[in-house]
């Protein structure tokens, strides 16, 4: 499992012309799935992520995680995490999660993060979408499975 945090001062999805996932401060975070990861992996993924000291606190210093600032956190899945660009200039995404097992784990990653997060917004699944973000810093963190 893949995850890019960017940390921004605010972000969006649109899908066809309509906002469906809006946040101020918080993080985006591009998810990408493949067909080894479980709910166990997610769960390792998602306390990392919640927990990551990415925000300044009153000195300037990354202290504080995103519940200290209560920050929002808007949560868009994206295969294109997995491709493969070894061979030729074309990218492969064979090592992408299948769509269905890549759809439920979305969506249980977005479950648990509700747990303890107030402001949990997602772009849609599958869909064509645009992503709109001012990345504060800019503080982008790649979380990759297999290196937690």
């Amino acid at each position: 499992m893949r995850y890019v945090i960017q940390r921004v001062k605010e972000a969006s999805v649109h899908v066809g012309g309509n906002v469906i996932g809006q946040i101020g401060k918080g993080c985006l975070v591009l998810i990408g799935v493949s067909d080894s990861d479980t709910e166990a992996v997610a769960d390792k993924m998602v306390r990392k992520m919640i927990g990551l000291r990415i925000f300044e606190d009153e000195n300037g210093k990354t202290n504080l995680s995103l519940a200290d600032v209560e920050g929002g956190l808007l949560l868009v899945s994206q295969f294109t995490l997995y491709a493969n660009c070894k061979k030729g200039n074309r990218p492969s995404f064979i090592e992408a999660g299948a769509p269905d097992k890549a759809e439920a784990l979305y969506e249980y990653i977005i479950r648990e993060c509700e747990k303890s997060v107030p402001n949990v917004q997602t772009g849609q699944f599958g869909a064509e979408m645009e992503v709109s973000l001012v990345n504060d810093g800019p503080f982008t963190i790649l979380l990759d499975s297999e290196n937690l």
